[in-house]
């Protein structure tokens, strides 16, 4: 075999090898992630044993602590669904009814428990659109 006809082989195994890597890689990423539902969603389609991402509003008067475990239900945005959910791990200084969270959940049996230091609390923007009408300008 020609030096020529060996270096373009290599080049050929070398840039499969690349490309069968780097579609394991990208497959791997995207099925390990966990879906995004809201509490209505996550009702319909949650299955035992796997994990979703929940994101909704922590519903009024829903929050109580038992020991450890911190107890509260995620609602949908514009209301209708609210799932109760128990939480153990860090809760972020912002919590509080009313806001808006990101929880990793597995549905156990009815129940649905929130993965140790998984919650987020999305923060409220500071900068809100004036209601029509309103003249801004000073």
């Amino acid at each position: 075999m020609t030096p020529a006809r060996k270096r373009t082989v290599r080049l050929v195994v070398a840039l499969s090898a690349a490309v069968i890597l780097a579609s394991a890689l990208i497959y791997t990423s995207f099925s390990a992630a966990s879906p995004a539902l809201s509490p209505t969603q996550l009702v319909r389609q949650a299955q035992p044993g796997r994990s979703y991402q929940v994101t909704g509003t922590v519903a009024r008067g829903s929050v109580h602590r038992a020991g450890e475990i911190l107890h509260f239900s995620v609602q949908d945005r514009a209301g209708g669904t609210t799932i109760p959910l128990s939480y153990t791990g860090t809760v972020p200084d912002p919590f509080r009814e009313g806001r808006e969270v990101i929880v990793t959940v597995q549905k156990q049996g009815s129940a649905y428990v929130g993965e140790r230091n998984s919650l987020i609390t999305k923060c409220p923007s500071k900068y809100k659109t004036a209601p029509a009408g309103e003249n801004q300008s000073s």
